[in-house]
């Protein structure tokens, strides 16, 4: 029986490094996508001891860049089963007001353009075998907008809409489409938000148990791994901790 091949963008860290790691540990084949090639390097030689493993070095954000990348795949990964839209970030946590547009730019064309350009690359394989399963990483951020959000939930709000436009356009085609919206993930998330300064981001897990990006690993293979008539369509998902995007019980 042929394994399936699991295409998963911003491989290199956070929930994209734990879900390639928990789909070789069910013998899915993996196709690590990321712009950082000694992380996809350390990884791949990690996991091929039990999946097979290919590596593509691209930014998402350039359109070009991400259609050579994934035409450039060996016969043996061509065959595309499961796609992982998790490549995203948040840059900044300020007021609309004094919002920097760089950072504007860097949400939109990651979140949302970026995970576009890859799902145009492989729907059309999908559709022509009428199969497939398309998992998107949204964010209760895609749910709610909370103060200081502004762009960066704009980004998960578009996410989410665009998972279902592909949930309705493809449903003809017989082709899964999922949203797995995390809430608070103790990833590098936060230290990308603000620019590489540690003693800020950590702050944003003191005094609670945040999820951790295997915990988000082990629900998306839960959702790529249920029988064929079964699709988690919209999923989010918080710490016990949190009850929204603003309230977090912390102890002191």
């Amino acid at each position: 029986m042929r394994r399936k091949t699991a295409l998963i963008t911003g491989a290199t860290s956070g929930i994209g490094r734990a879900t390639a790691h928990e789909f070789a540990k069910h013998g899915i084949n993996l196709i690590l996508c990321g712009r950082r090639q000694e992380r996809l390097d350390i990884d791949k030689k990690a996991l091929e001891k039990t999946t097979d493993v290919h590596t593509l070095n691209f930014d998402v954000r350039d359109k070009d860049a991400t259609f050579e990348a994934i035409a450039s795949l060996p016969e043996a990964f061509k065959h595309i089963d499961i796609l992982i839209n998790n490549a995203g970030n948040a840059h900044g946590l300020d007021p609309i007001q004094t919002g920097d547009t760089d950072d504007w730019d860097a949400m939109m064309d990651i979140n949302v353009k970026g995970l576009l350009y890859v799902s145009k690359a492989i729907i059309p394989q999908m559709t022509e075998r009428q199969s497939g399963h398309i998992i998107n990483i949204g964010s209760s951020a895609g749910k709610e907008v909370y103060p200081k959000g502004n762009v960066y939930c704009a980004s998960k709000h578009a996410v989410l809409a665009i998972t279902e436009g592909m949930r309705i356009d493809l449903n003809p085609f017989g082709v899964k489409v999922s949203a797995i919206n995390p809430g608070l993930v103790e990833t590098e998330f936060s230290q990308v938000r603000f620019k590489g300064d540690n003693s800020v981001a950590d702050q944003v897990y003191k005094g609670y148990k945040a999820l951790q990006a295997e915990d988000i690993a082990e629900i998306i293979y839960f959702a790529v791994s249920r029988p064929a008539h079964v699709n988690i369509a919209d999923l989010l998902v918080f710490p016990t901790a949190q009850a929204s995007s603003t309230i977090v019980k912390k102890t002191n």
